[in-house]
């Protein structure tokens, strides 16, 4: 396994707007449609990662518990289909529904919304307020696979707990790791 870490885009950057197609509605969707009334989380991942497969029980754990919250979660692939054919749009539909996820999983095909944000890994987690602007990016919490730390989401539910509460978040944060993108 690949262990890449995240780029840490710079805090206060505008959420870079996008349009892409969601694998599951089979419809071209975009930020302004998806985003939450109070904080929107664009979490790059794929199908195949060890890391993504690790982590995709405490992603939709952390949608449903945040989704009445006014939260918006989007889910992006960003990888090569052509060198890696697992994460090609039918079978991302077919992980979101096996996973239950209960946000869009959209495809990114030229791989511009992943270079736009600066993403690296999968996963690759952003927290953006109401008005788009980057409050928190990095890991989701410490466990990796096989490390044995519990899978909690702490890092990324304490800055929406902070986001929420009007609270500022701190701004030392970890680089999620994952494996890198997969680039044409």
């Amino acid at each position: 396994m690949a262990r890449t870490e995240s780029n840490m885009l710079e805090l206060g950057t505008i959420a870079p707007a996008f349009s892409l197609f969601d694998t599951v509605t089979e419809k071209t969707t975009n930020l302004q449609a998806l985003k939450g009334e109070n904080g929107t989380v664009i979490m790059f991942i794929c199908n195949h990662c060890p890391f993504v497969i690790h982590v995709n029980p405490e992603l939709v754990r952390l949608a449903k518990d945040y989704e009445n919250n006014g939260i918006g979660f989007i889910a992006i692939s960003s990888n090569d289909i052509h060198n890696y054919p697992q994460d090609a749009p039918d079978l991302m539909k077919a992980k979101a529904k096996k996973e239950k996820y209960p946000f869009p999983y959209l495809y990114d095909e030229t791989q511009k919304v992943a270079k736009d944000y600066k993403a690296a890994c999968t996963p690759d987690l952003y927290l953006f307020d109401a008005e788009l602007e980057l409050v928190y990016r990095g890991q989701l919490d410490d466990s990796r696979p096989g490390n044995g730390l519990p899978l909690n989401g702490k890092d990324l539910r304490n800055a929406l707990d902070s986001l929420l509460a009007g609270n500022t978040i701190d701004s030392s944060q970890k680089p999620s790791i994952g494996c890198n993108i997969k680039w044409k």
